[in-house]
């Protein structure tokens, strides 16, 4: 049993997102659930606790942009279940929300299960009764019932079931023992008769134009198979979606019938006499739903304390604010890079230590073999030492920062963080979104990439794409806090060194946020000009971070996909970094003569060639830069690992470092161009090379750019 995505990144549709719509069953006789939902309601929670798997769920709207397809069997019959993107309305304004109509309009699901917030019922009751608009065929799953009751919040579901006609279930998803209920209730409604959909009260002159258009409308063409109530087509048909319209007439046979085309633009005629133009329509829908709800939520809710008075609204005045939050943030920012830098050390060494003894015993295994030497220093001292450089120094950061990232997730403090950003963001004409994808890129740069999927607006999602590269990832932590450290702090190391790193480090890393900022607002105002345009966003309750699931879902789900992308790249850039240095060229090596043909233009921007050539080399992996370094200085045939941080210091001294150079560098692993994996990932997330060509140039030109005016200013002193 598999897991099949439908990539979801917004904009124009895209076939493989037509194909999610249309999921196959796994067995004739199998069942297809659509598991929809606002977000932040633990839809995700409950898929993972049904069908076994571990699909990723994250505590802002947005997080999951594609349909997830599990399987779980209940003791009458197995079932498909489709996790849905999380939406608030299926009125579509967002590549979620219209991916989760679609679905239940055109997917064929048996039954429809729609999670709701407990402690947020009337809200959600919004999305239910639009489900119930176009399918009976529903189950409620009231969730999170434990947060409702701290809230002092009592539920009466017997009633909300009477009042809607379906079953309504109350759970709480964490714990797998109250989802029985629920199981029980979709195995009774996928095989109920169709019963007529919900009618809404709207306005009896809206009511018989729906009416009339309803009838023109042609019955299913396969006999049997769960269709939208055609009132609820008819409706829509009258409103300004056009993207809706064509796929309803596509579904019905009815693309290009000039005969229905006149009809239906008399119909939209008569309902815009009557006061329900396409463009007026939606605030009629909403009025007529949001008063329902309210009316809902009045009989089945009751109890409760004044929000005001709340732990989370008390916390939120503190976190949120203009003065407090910026503060917390920085300061949570240098305690997770200080944990991440800190406690990375002693992994490393360990994990070099051992994959370096490997190398031994690969070279023993070749040695038995009577391989030649040039293969087996090609093997050891080129591929294999560059891939164990790249996971020794990659592995150990990847795996304290992601883990500790996801636990602000799941905890409710990033989307707090989104929210503080927004203004700034909205500044730069994009959206708070856009903070959570830069600060996902700390991580690395090609998972923040992907992340841009859950920013709806293209030309934002762009925005944050294009930009992602100007906040350094793990791969250039260790350099960073090694010059930091070497040219800044000094050496010797210790708990309150250390400390005073992490701080400067924040300093570099508020330099690139500074700059994401500003060519932000550089692009929207030149090549993706637009406004900003705004997102809803809930502030969820923070909850009790789940430890044990979050250090599994991070390492797998993240680290070990990210390091096995820098892997992939790192072994042939090891094969020929050993290739250029062991190949003649005049009295030297290829490498040696490369880097002094680099040299008159290195040295315009404060660098010289050997630092030039190493970030040219370090194109695959960040990691990789200074090892080419410190090779490219000792003039040695592969990467070579010098004892200590004085030691590294000394040689470069020798070189013809000062702390300007040190400074240059600095800047330049600050800003330059992105790894080939995250150009790769960039390619794969626009489709276009020259979108990927600006994402390469921006950090580039301003990089040089910077360290061509700090070393021409520094020498004026």
């Amino acid at each position: 049993m598999g897991l099949t995505k439908g990539s979801v990144g917004g904009g124009a549709r895209s076939s493989s997102q037509d194909k999610a719509l249309t999921l196959k069953k796994r067995q004739p006789e199998d069942k297809v659930v659509a598991l929809a939902g606002n977000p932040n309601v633990g839809k995700s929670t409950i898929f993972n606790a049904l069908t076994g798997m571990r699909q990723h769920t994250g505590n802002w709207p947005g997080k999951t942009v594609a349909n997830a397809q599990g399987y779980y069997s209940s003791q009458a019959r197995s079932y498909v279940l489709v996790d849905i993107p999380g939406a608030y309305s299926l009125l579509a304004h967002s590549a979620e929300e219209e991916v989760a109509r679609d679905f239940i309009c055109f997917g064929q699901a048996d039954a429809v299960v729609v999670v709701c917030n407990a402690a947020c019922l009337e809200r959600n009751l919004n999305l239910v009764l639009q489900t119930l608009e176009i399918t009976r065929r529903v189950v409620v799953c009231v969730n999170l019932l434990d947060e409702a009751a701290g809230r002092g919040l009592k539920l009466d579901l017997p009633r909300l079931s009477q009042l809607l006609g379906v079953p309504v279930v109350g759970t709480v998803a964490s714990k797998p023992q109250t989802l029985e209920a629920l199981k029980q209730a979709v195995d009774e409604m996928s095989v109920a008769e169709e019963r007529l959909p919900l009618q809404l009260p709207y306005p009896e002159e809206l009511q018989a134009i729906v009416a009339q258009l309803a009838a023109e409308l042609p019955e299913p063409r396969t006999p049997g198979v769960v269709w939208p109530n055609r009132c609820w087509l008819a409706l829509q048909l009258l409103g300004d979606d056009e993207s809706l319209h064509k796929r309803i007439l596509s579904q019905l046979g009815l693309t290009g019938n000039e005969q229905f085309a006149e009809r239906l633009a008399a119909a939209r005629q008569a309902a815009a006499a009557a006061g329900f133009a396409p463009d007026q329509l939606a605030d009629v829908l909403v009025g007529v739903l949001m008063r329902r709800a309210e009316e809902l939520a009045a009989q089945v809710v009751s109890g409760g304390r004044n929000i005001y008075s709340c732990l989370d609204y008390k916390i939120d005045r503190v976190l949120t604010s203009r003065l407090g939050g910026y503060a917390l943030m920085l300061a949570l920012l240098a305690l997770v890079f200080w944990l991440t830098l800190y406690g990375a050390n002693y992994p490393s060494e360990l994990l070099s230590n051992g994959l370096f003894w490997v190398q031994g015993r690969l070279e023993q295994l070749l040695a038995w073999l009577r391989a030649p030497l040039w293969l087996t220093d090609l093997l050891t001292q080129g591929v294999w030492r560059t891939v164990s450089w790249v996971v020794a120094v990659m592995l150990p950061p990847m795996a304290i920062f992601f883990p500790l990232f996801t636990l602000l997730e799941d905890v409710g403090y990033l989307p707090r963080v989104a929210y503080n950003l927004d203004r700034p963001f909205r500044a730069c004409r994009s959206c708070g979104k856009q903070a959570l994808t830069m600060m996902m890129g700390f991580g690395c740069n090609a998972a923040g990439v992907i992340g841009c999927r859950i920013i709806d607006s293209p030309r934002e999602r762009l925005l944050a794409i294009l930009t992602n590269n100007f906040v350094p990832c793990n791969g250039r932590f260790p350099t960073l806090i090694a010059l930091i450290s070497m040219f800044f702090v000094g050496a010797a190391g210790g708990f309150g060194a250390s400390w005073l790193a992490a701080l400067l480090l924040v300093a570099v890393v508020l330099l690139g946020v500074g700059l994401t900022f500003g060519v932000t607002r550089l692009l929207s105002q030149t090549v993706l000009q637009g406004q900003a345009s705004s997102f809803a966003l809930e502030l969820p309750s923070y909850r009790r971070p789940r430890v044990c699931s979050v250090l599994v879902h991070s390492v797998f789900d993240r680290t070990l996909f990210v390091l096995g992308r820098a892997v992939a790249v790192a072994a042939p850039t090891g094969l020929l970094i050993w290739l250029l240095a062991n190949l003649p060229w005049g009295d030297g090596s290829l490498l040696a003569g490369l880097a002094a043909a680099l040299q008159p233009v290195a040295q315009i921007f404060g660098l010289d060639g050997v630092i030039l050539l190493a970030f040219i080399l370090g194109l695959p992996a960040n990691e990789i830069i200074v090892p080419v370094m410190v090779m490219c200085y000792l003039q040695a045939g592969s990467l070579t690992e010098l004892s200590s941080l004085p030691a590294l210091r000394e040689l470069f001294v020798a070189n013809g470092w000062t702390w300007q150079t040190a400074l240059c560098v600095l800047l330049f692993m600050l800003l330059h161009w992105p790894c080939s994996t995250t150009l790769l990932t960039i390619k794969q997330e626009t489709g276009s090379w020259r979108w990927t060509a600006l994402a390469f140039a921006l950090p580039t030109v301003c990089g040089l750019g910077l360290c061509f005016v700090v070393s021409h200013l520094l020498a004026l002193f």
